[in-house]
């Protein structure tokens, strides 16, 4: 029996994979609306991040010649994808293409690669943010529509195109969880005595605009986070802070640096921090906790400061990933097939 052919695209932000790809790479986060948005924007914007992109490409060179000269994001994330690959192995016919946000490979490569990849029965759209934001889940679908969409029209493609099926977040996916709970057990690990332990999860920041927009971000990580220690069921105090602030406008509170200047003084000076957004490591993890943190805590006062590792391509993200798609093929019934006329299916979220 012919196993279904399955497309499954993985969505990142990137990350610059040399010194050189810095400026470029910022200047592409910039530019981008979901990021950066305000009245008259659409004629300011690149100006604007032309600028902010050559001002800030000295310090961030710096930090990524600190963890090695670039991003590892897509190293890992190429590691996800055949992961991904083996584990739907027994029941599909799977490949997997990733669209990065920002840098290589973009959106328009992966269309590239999909295009030329054999026939479809199902197209599924997995951003690896487990947790929905307009910023990052809503930005990477809105690039593949417009790239996916334009390039299908320029070919009178349409109708050939394959049933698509949206997975928009995981931020409770039991076996997401567990995956977390495993890494924090690990870390955990490192200390003499667990009982003195301070949980620290940190989540990438976000406007509050956003969030008084509808942006269900701030909700998905603290129901994360509440999931994570219901299932971990450590007695340990734990706190929610968020970190990566970019710009003068008001920020979810309080920040991973408020944070670990006050701990101290309140005699927690045994941290486990726990990067709870991001699935990778990258430069946020690796140089913004791992190094700048890091630094500051000890200054301050920490005796012993931790981090837990990103999930990368371990077994349990793996099975993660391969139920969510399972489950998001067998809630999407292939349809009957279009007729000559008929446009590109509605996509269907599964969340």
């Amino acid at each position: 029996m012919t196993k279904p052919r399955l497309g499954i695209v993985l969505f990142q932000l990137g990350g610059p994979d040399s010194p050189q790809a810095v400026e470029p790479f910022l200047y592409n986060l910039f530019c981008d609306p979901d990021i950066i948005n305000f009245f008259g924007g659409w004629l300011a914007r690149r100006p604007l991040a032309w600028w902010i992109a050559h001002r800030r490409a000295g310090i961030v060179r710096e930090h990524y010649d600190a963890i090695g000269g670039q991003s590892p994001i897509r190293r890992l994330t190429e590691l996800q994808a055949r992961g991904l690959e083996a584990a739907l192995a027994r029941d599909f016919d799977a490949r997997c293409f990733i669209a990065m946000r920002y840098w290589h490979p973009l959106t328009q490569e992966a269309v590239d690669a999909l295009r030329s990849a054999t026939p479809l029965d199902a197209l599924i759209l997995l951003p690896l943010y487990p947790h929905y934001s307009f910023a990052t889940t809503l930005s990477s679908l809105k690039e593949w529509r417009r790239v996916y969409s334009a390039q299908a029209s320029a070919q009178g493609r349409a109708a050939a195109a394959p049933r698509e099926i949206v997975i928009e977040e995981f931020h409770v996916h039991p076996q997401y969880i567990q995956a977390l709970v495993r890494n924090i057990e690990t870390a955990f690990a490192r200390f003499a005595d667990r009982r003195t332990v301070q949980l620290v999860f940190s989540a990438h920041g976000l406007p509050l605009s956003l969030i008084e927009r509808g942006d269900p971000y701030q909700r998905h990580v603290q129901e994360t986070v509440a999931a994570v220690m219901a299932r971990g069921g450590w007695p340990n105090p734990h706190l929610l802070c968020f970190q990566s602030r970019v710009g003068r406008q008001k920020w979810l509170e309080p920040s991973l640096t408020q944070t670990l200047e006050i701990l101290p003084r309140e005699g927690k000076k045994h941290l486990l921090i726990i990067p709870i957004s991001f699935v990778t490591e990258h430069i946020e993890t690796l140089h913004e906790i791992n190094i700048e943190a890091r630094e500051h805590a000890l200054a301050s006062g920490v005796e012993q400061f931790e981090m837990m590792p990103a999930l990368d391509d371990s077994p349990d993200f793996i099975a993660a990933l391969a139920s969510l798609v399972r489950a998001a093929v067998a809630a999407e019934p292939a349809a009957a097939a279009p007729d000559a006329a008929a446009v590109s299916p509605k996509p269907a979220p599964v969340r």
